[in-house]
């Protein structure tokens, strides 16, 4: 055993992990190593989980990423965070050369490295990352709270590029993790959010987070949408149930020249009203991951208090019953956020 001998949590197929001792990677040259302490369970982490990214992720991997810690140590070079610094990693490790990082979008690099999937992640005591992937934050920020940063991230983003402007009318169709992160978001933004969404427990948690709700299943979402804007429908609607039903759902509630912005990952290509786009000059707007303003939006709302981080978060298990956490979450019609408590800092 040395210093350096941590406890990771390893995907090996077959809906398994294994916990086990390794050693941290030193950092090197504009690379930080960071302490984690936690790790929350993504829709993607359940994507590797249940089999379906073994191809990407192979059987030895450590993943993880939306994550909050404080940096132990740092490579040559690095000055732009300091040992002892609480920080949160936007996990976008890009190329800088293809056409899309010559443009400016890093964030969607041609041979873009997701940290974590790509690269070995956070559900270990020790990761070390790039330097330039970290993002400072106040020292007062809760480190279970700061673990949401990420999701909030990507609804910030989703939000920017719909252009909402305050006292516009939005659509939330699907109300899990990231659509509930999205209508908070879009309601600090200023817009007037309606959720619609079929699992009565989301439907209550979003209730309880003061949102106005519809269930699609049993009740008529377009005659809501248009009691609600007077026949006019949302001036933006956020896709994010991954289903051809919130497909189908995008299109009829939208006003004339209303923005869509398609925020799920769709497992196959959904059918698309395209007349519906023609007759009221829709606009589809696609929206991936996140930007550094992106992040810098999710810290400063959360440590505002602006995201109810305590009704999102609702269980946390240590890193050494990761197999439990995912089975659980797997299983559960209650749970939104879980995090995994990796070690334990002051």
């Amino acid at each position: 055993m040395t210093d350096t001998t941590i406890t990771a949590a390893y995907y090996r197929g077959g809906r398994k992990f294994t916990v086990e001792s390794t050693e941290a990677r030193p950092p090197g040259a504009g690379e930080a190593r960071i302490r984690i302490a936690y790790c929350g369970i993504c829709g993607t982490d359940m994507h590797v989980f249940h089999g379906n990214m073994d191809a990407r992720v192979g059987f030895e991997r450590v993943i993880g990423h939306e994550m909050s810690g404080v940096v132990e140590s740092v490579g040559e070079g690095v000055d732009n965070v300091a040992v002892g610094q609480k920080v949160v990693v936007r996990p976008l490790d890009h190329c800088g050369d293809c056409p899309a990082c010559r443009a400016g979008h890093h964030h969607i690099c041609h041979r873009l490295k997701f940290l974590g999937l790509d690269t070995d992640g956070a559900m270990q005591e020790l990761w070390t990352v790039p330097a330039h992937t970290l993002h400072v934050l106040p020292d007062d920020l809760r480190l279970d709270h700061a673990a949401l940063i990420e999701p909030v991230a990507v609804a910030c983003h989703d939000v920017r590029l719909s252009g909402l402007a305050p006292g516009e009318d939005v659509v939330v169709i699907g109300g899990g993790p990231i659509g509930v992160l999205v209508a908070m978001v879009a309601r600090a933004a200023g817009g007037k959010v309606l959720v619609s969404e079929v699992n009565p427990n989301r439907l209550a948690i979003a209730g309880r987070l003061g949102f106005d709700t519809v269930n699609p299943t049993e009740a008529d979402l377009v005659a809501e949408v248009e009691a609600r804007t007077g026949a006019k429908g949302a001036d933006v609607v956020f896709e994010v149930s991954g289903s051809q039903a919130g497909v189908d759902a995008m299109t009829a509630v939208a006003a004339t020249r209303g923005r869509i912005v398609m925020v799920a990952i769709h497992a196959k290509k959904p059918e698309i009203d395209l007349f519906r786009f023609f007759w009221r000059e829709l606009r589809l707007i696609g929206a991936r991951v996140y930007e550094p303003e992106d992040y810098d939006k999710a810290i400063a709302l959360i440590a505002a208090g602006g995201i109810d981080a305590d009704t999102i978060i609702t269980d946390v298990s240590p890193l050494s019953e990761i197999q439990a956490a995912f089975e659980a979450l797997d299983a559960s019609p209650t749970a939104m956020k879980s995090l995994i408590k990796v070690g334990e800092i002051a």
